[in-house]
């Protein structure tokens, strides 16, 4: 059975942060490729500036397609899409735009409110931070309930998932890759 597995980072997220670089390491363990897509040069100062954050979509867009231009996903049994912010909305639009949602499975940390146009329904599983900045967990809750998203909350968490407590910050990333684990798992 041949797997890949895509990682969308944030912005300011990469792919050396926690929530890529441990579910990178669990999908390796099912012995998932590995593919990063690494994007930049976007505007600064973009949160509450509608004509930056759609700017800054184009370009992960772009530079999305342009990274992952090389694959042939009619060669894998499986696709493992983890997306991270503006990664959840850039991955899911990447699959609908290349027909391959069907055979995708999702991860989703940390969308942002226009992911919720793109997210096919019951398509993966969600985590959100009751303090994140970027939605209202009240969204996050209506919107992965309409699409049958699980969905798992970090009490007190931002948008990185993070209290600001460390002790209660490593509790809480190893409760999510957990769920992380027990998901990319479930299709072995």
């Amino acid at each position: 059975m041949k797997k890949i597995a895509l990682f969308f980072p944030g912005i300011g997220y990469t792919c050396d942060k926690p929530l890529i670089y441990y579910p990178e390491k669990i999908a390796k363990k099912y012995s998932y490729e590995i593919r990063e897509v690494r994007y930049g040069n976007f505007p600064k100062n973009i949160k509450g500036d509608k004509e930056k954050m759609k700017d800054s979509f184009n370009i992960a867009f772009q530079q999305a397609k342009e990274i992952l231009s090389d694959i042939n996903y009619s060669e894998y049994d499986e696709i493992l899409i983890i997306g991270k912010s503006i990664g959840t909305v850039v991955s899911s639009c990447y699959a609908k735009e290349l027909s391959i949602e069907d055979k995708c499975r999702f991860i989703y940390y940390t969308p942002v409110e226009q992911s919720f146009k793109y997210i096919k329904p019951s398509s993966g599983i969600c985590f959100h931070g009751t303090l994140d900045p970027w939605i209202a967990t009240d969204i996050v809750k209506s919107e992965c309930k309409r699409l049958n998203i699980n969905l798992y909350l970090t009490e007190y968490g931002n948008h990185s998932l993070e209290t600001g407590n460390v002790e209660t910050d490593l509790k809480a990333l190893a409760f999510v890759m957990s769920e992380t684990e027990k998901y990319i798992k479930y299709s072995n």
